[in-house]
């Protein structure tokens, strides 16, 4: 574990005060939370039944963020089959529900149960998106997977929420690990033009799409795909781009912002999904050499950078260690988790008053057995 402790990127640091703040945000959250999710009258049944076997009454001795650190590891195979109602709390029995499925797996999917964060958590982010680049009232190009994910709902609802329409493109992430775990490259490629075909209708339909949801891989072959036909994405219309994918490194990002897009197109990289929803990233500023940080939307969601050995201690600022997950919703409630990701800890900045992560990658005990980038 690394014990460096740098100079904050480009000076950009969070006052102490900013900080302060923001904490007690959290906690007062923190607080709210686990009254919800543990009274009889509101609580899930999952989480009223595991109230009993803890030595602790989280009603009364959870007043703070780091208080959470009194529960066990969420484990994740707790998602995978049903019934799934046992995740809905009583506060919330009648509203209309999804499911969301997390990961390109195949198997007994984990689920997740909701009924509006998926649109709460794009509407927060929203609120980061610059709107020269992306401007209200114009459509979206969603790219990326869909099915049963949440990603393809929740950029139609930020689409809506801006006065815009989506226009969707299926992809199915599922079907591209079978080819790539059978060896058929030539049938994940022809798959992945298959997509490319239906945005490049899409955007020469004469339709409004300025703005546009996709992946690194999907960006990167429809911005050679346009090239090649002696246009670029700017020329199709596209103004602002928002993306995440696990090949959203800092060489990606300059050759993408350098070389495919070029100056007067608007990229903004994320991080999240289903569990958490959608960590944004610090404005882009060259004296950042293209590093990515990322920001979980605080209070619903927190990052944490934690030990390899030691998940309830944090990493110092500028050290590795694995991201560890914190969801606090009305609808989800997750006291910790570990992801399957490590990266370094990052200082706050002025528009996040807390903790981040940079150079997100598998966590590397799995790296090995990972398959990432599928599309």
């Amino acid at each position: 574990m690394s014990t460096a402790t740098p100079a904050a990127s480009s000076g950009r640091t969070a006052s102490a005060e900013q900080i302060k703040t923001a904490k007690e945000r959290l906690d007062a959250h923190v607080r709210e939370m686990v009254r919800w999710h543990f009274s009889d009258e509101t609580g899930s049944p999952f989480w009223l039944e595991k109230k009993t076997t803890y030595d602790f009454d989280p009603m009364k001795d959870v007043q703070r963020f780091e208080d959470l650190k009194k529960f066990p590891l969420f484990e994740d195979d707790w998602l995978r089959g049903g019934p799934v109602r046992r995740w809905l709390p009583k506060g919330l029995e009648g509203q209309p529900l999804y499911v969301f499925e997390t990961g390109g797996t195949t198997g007994i999917p984990k689920s997740r149960l909701v009924s509006e964060d998926h649109w709460i958590d794009y509407e927060v982010f929203s609120d980061t998106l610059p709107e020269k680049y992306f401007p209200k009232n114009t459509d979206w190009l969603m790219l990326g997977p869909s099915g049963p994910r949440r990603l393809r709902l929740a950029v139609e609802h930020l689409a809506q929420f801006r006065g815009g329409i989506a226009f969707a493109v299926d992809l199915d992430p599922r079907w591209v690990v079978k080819c790539l775990k059978a060896g058929k490259m030539d049938e994940a490629n022809a798959y992945k033009d298959h997509v490319i075909d239906q945005a490049i209708t899409l955007l020469g339909a004469g339709h409004n799409i300025k703005c546009m949801f996709t992946t690194p891989k999907l960006l990167e072959a429809l911005a050679m795909r346009l090239i090649d036909q002696g246009s670029s994405i700017e020329e199709a219309g596209i103004t602002g781009i928002f993306g995440g994918g696990t090949e959203f490194t800092p060489q990606w990002y300059r050759f993408c912002r350098e070389e495919l897009l070029g100056p007067n197109v608007y990229m903004t990289p994320t991080y999240g999904n289903t569990l958490m929803g959608l960590a944004a990233s610090r404005p882009f500023d060259p004296a950042d050499n293209f590093k990515i940080s990322y920001y979980a939307p605080e209070p619903r969601a927190v990052i944490e950078v934690v030990g390899f050995e030691d998940h309830n201690k944090l990493v110092d600022h500028g050290g590795t260690g694995r991201v560890k997950l914190y969801t606090l919703t009305k609808e989800l409630f997750i006291p910790g988790f570990l992801e399957r990701d490590e990266g370094e800890r990052e200082l706050p900045c002025p528009e996040y008053p807390w903790d981040g992560v940079s150079g997100t990658r598998p966590y590397h005990v799995f790296a090995k057995t990972t398959t990432v980038g599928v599309y």
